[in-house]
């Protein structure tokens, strides 16, 4: 059996575990949305950190704060408001009145007190933006309404972060406890929260099939949306072809945010499909394992570096839909250097830094291996290109299939860590902290976003000054020299900002797009007649 014939009966598989049983008009005759996005391995938002999670997070769970629009502002949610001591240190947050979970019980500020404890005591997910400045015992409950976070030491992003946060429901995840696990196996299958929508357990298969109801009591309330989805079906769709051929059929409603630009025409060609294009704050990057060999030497970096064909890349294979990102944070996103240029496909630098690499024996002569996502085409395509370039220059780079779960678990060391790995870094809140913070300080080693193993105190020390910095522009000149410094080493090669691209069906009415999130919160979507 072929690659892609595997691939294509893979997809067909998918398919079938929901579209078989009822036709695409059956489905228009219900309020009922059919999402074809990734979802995440588990559903236990203290334990996973990724983009699948991001729809989890949104939809089944509240935080005290989150993001909307773009460029994204945070507002209030769980929290009415909140006020910050003058030394930085004191956060206090003041919850609404009224928020219940979806089993019916209020959302209390011990619940808060009990998420944030549970989130640093499992040290997984999206602790690592706390763990350096938050100790357990310090977030506490003054009153019922009342949650007060004391801080190690002054750290600017802390509200930012806030919305990565999910809100449990203590007594359910309590009750789930087994062998110190933090209730973490229960949660992992199961609904502990107070969103807009609710699990139906008995759909759930891990990364196949989720159906989530609306919770019509959801404390915010659908006054603002007159038709709200009911139900709504999350089936993931493993093939490229196969998703799109099953969003211009009619049998799923929404593709993933990572449709191929040769799609978009197929897609906006098709009576009952549109794309939706929307500026993110994504950036595409391909990792470097600096504690490797040849990586680990500077000017072997920058012959890679300066071996990405970047306009053939950018221009060509993805017809423009992106915007070239010289450095690792966002280009729309302060704290760049004015006029940042970055690397460019230069062969004759190339060749003049891989002389260098070679001088100071680097080894350059091994062959290195490249893992991509194999679920999204994008990966490949800057494989393929990047080892044809690097084949000219006699390097030889083998590419090896793989998936998100599986790259992330193997980046946990620099022993496991691919030489080089393909990814996005997504706006999980919207700081210098979640892009250059956290993949350039070796404070986050074992992380997934510090999986390039760079190291340089310089850097550290610029870092974690400006995170402990109050003021923005302060904070903006620190990060910028960072950012110089960084870009001088070259631990990674830089590629795009994306351009996020999801096809829809034209029925899909109120989509609303945020750079965090992806445009999957659903409580603002309807469906025509």
């Amino acid at each position: 059996m072929t690659r892609f014939t595997t691939l294509a009966l893979a997809g067909a598989l998918a398919l079938g575990l929901w579209a078989a049983p009822t036709p695409p008009q059956a489905q228009q005759d219900k309020n009922v949305l059919v999402w074809g996005d990734t979802l995440p391995a588990g559903l236990d938002p203290h334990a996973i950190f990724d983009v699948p999670m991001q729809f989890i997070l949104l939809n089944m769970y509240d935080t005290l704060y989150r993001y909307s629009g773009n460029p994204p502002e945070l507002q209030p949610w769980l929290a009415s408001a909140h006020q910050v001591s003058e030394d930085g240190l004191t956060w206090t947050f003041k919850l609404v009145p009224g928020a219940k979970f979806h089993d019916g019980s209020p959302v209390s500020a011990n619940d808060v007190v009990y998420s944030f404890r549970r989130l640093l005591g499992m040290k997984r997910g999206p602790a690592g933006a706390f763990l350096p400045v938050l100790k357990p015992d310090n977030v506490t409950a003054p009153d019922a309404e009342t949650v007060r976070f004391v801080l190690d030491k002054p750290y600017a992003p802390f509200l930012a972060a806030i919305p990565l946060v999910a809100i449990v429901n203590q007594k359910q995840v309590e009750a789930n406890v087994k062998d110190n696990d933090f209730g973490s196996t229960w949660l992992s299958a199961n609904d502990a929260g107070s969103g807009p929508y609710r699990l139906d357990p008995a759909s759930y298969r891990p990364r196949e099939a989720l159906d989530l109801i609306r919770n019509k009591d959801h404390f915010k309330g659908w006054a603002d949306n007159a038709k709200p989805i009911d139900l709504v079906r999350s089936r993931p769709v493993a093939e490229t072809s196969t998703r799109v051929l099953a969003l211009m059929r009619g049998e799923i409603d929404a593709t993933d945010s990572y449709l191929p630009t040769d799609q978009v025409e197929r897609v906006e060609k098709n009576a009952r499909t549109r794309v939706a294009r929307d500026e993110s704050m994504r950036v595409f990057i391909i990792r470097m394992n600096n504690k490797k060999p040849p990586f680990d030497n500077a000017n072997a970096r920058k012959c890679f570096a300066s071996a990405f064909n970047y306009d053939g890349f950018n221009q060509v294979i993805l017809k423009g839909y992106v915007d070239r990102n010289p450095g690792p944070n966002p280009r729309n996103l302060w704290g760049n250097p004015p006029n940042l240029a970055g690397y460019k496909f230069d062969p004759a630098a190339a060749k003049a830094y891989c002389d260098k690499a070679k001088a100071e024996g680097a080894k350059l002569d091994r062959e290195v291996e490249i893992h991509i996502q194999s679920e999204l085409e994008q990966t490949s395509q800057a494989a393929q290109m990047f080892q044809a370039d690097l084949q000219k220059l006699g390097i030889k780079m083998k590419i090896v299939p793989s998936t998100w779960p599986q790259i992330t678990s193997a980046t946990g060391k620099p022993e496991t860590s691919p030489d080089l790995w393909i990814h996005w870094v997504s706006t999980y809140f919207v700081d210098p902290e979640n892009w250059i913070g956290q993949m350039y300080d070796t404070q986050f080693f074992g992380t997934w976003k510090a999986s390039s193993y760079y190291g340089n105190p310089e850097v550290d020390e610029l870092l974690r000054k400006a995170r402990s910095t109050s003021t923005k522009a302060e904070r903006d000149k620190l990060y910028q020299q960072a950012t110089a410094r960084i870009v001088e080493d070259s631990p990674d090669i830089w590629v795009y900002n994306t351009i996020q691209l999801r096809g829809l069906s034209k029925r899909v009415q109120g989509y609303k797009f945020s750079p965090v999130g992806g445009g999957g919160d659903l409580r603002w979507m309807s469906l025509s007649e």
